[in-house]
């Protein structure tokens, strides 16, 4: 079978959706937790597929987060060696810093399920299968785009919000993976930062029951298109 090692920071934000997605697929699933795994115990040149998972820290946060300089100089062989690679917000972030990008606060939040725009480069790509789909948002930072790189979708707040470095791999800021079935263990696990934010924590889980059957069809529809054309 085909190898997905996924690096999480948090357990509940987990492949989530993508998990049975990839194990249809033929990939057996595992996970490494950062800072509590030893990423150099771990043969990634046999890994078939690199999935950098989301987090409540900053991607710049290397002071604070020592193992993050460790995510970055894999992330960084894993895009020299062009082997597959996903990132999903701070993953994406992660992989945006490791081609020389600046990852910065957008001084406000963005949180809750809202429709992505899709760029005229991100037509032609796997992203447009989240065209008139409301995803989930879920960060305060956001990226710069790396040189050369356009990018395949934005919001009016955050307008980058996805970029992909060839076949290989594909950052994205907003939260594809996360089961709507699942919400209610975000809304816990985020309590503090919703507050904050002022988020209607009730909206929030009835919106993710009403955007469940078509998120789940269209990341399905993600997934199988990026892998092929990998």
């Amino acid at each position: 079978m085909k190898s997905a090692v996924a690096i999480r920071h948090l357990l509940f934000e987990d492949l989530g959706m993508l998990g049975p997605l990839l194990n249809e697929r033929g990939f057996r699933t595992y996970y490494c937790d950062a800072g509590v795994d030893d990423l150099s115990k771990i043969d990634f040149d046999n890994v078939d597929l690199l999935v950098v998972l989301g987090g409540p820290i900053g991607a710049e946060d290397d002071t604070l987060y020592p193992f993050l300089k460790d995510e970055l100089n894999l992330i960084k062989a894993r895009l020299e060696a062009k082997k597959p690679l996903l990132g999903i917000c701070l993953g994406a972030q992660l992989i945006a810093r490791a081609l020389g990008a600046r990852v910065r606060s957008m001084d406000v939040k963005e949180i809750g399920y809202g429709p992505l725009k899709i760029t005229t480069a991100g037509i032609n790509t796997p992203l447009v299968a989240l065209a008139g789909v409301d995803v989930l948002h879920w960060h305060g930072d956001q990226f710069d785009l790396p040189f050369g790189i356009e990018a395949l979708a934005g919001t009016s707040i955050c307008s980058n919000q996805a970029f992909a470095v060839n076949n290989h791999a594909l950052a994205l800021q907003f939260h594809i993976e996360a089961d709507p079935d699942r919400i209610e263990q975000w809304l816990v696990g985020h309590a503090f930062e919703l507050s904050l934010a002022g988020v209607d924590v009730s909206v929030l889980r009835s919106r993710a029951r009403q955007t469940a059957p078509r998120l789940r069809e269209a990341c399905t529809r993600l997934l199988n298109a990026w892998l092929a054309g990998m």
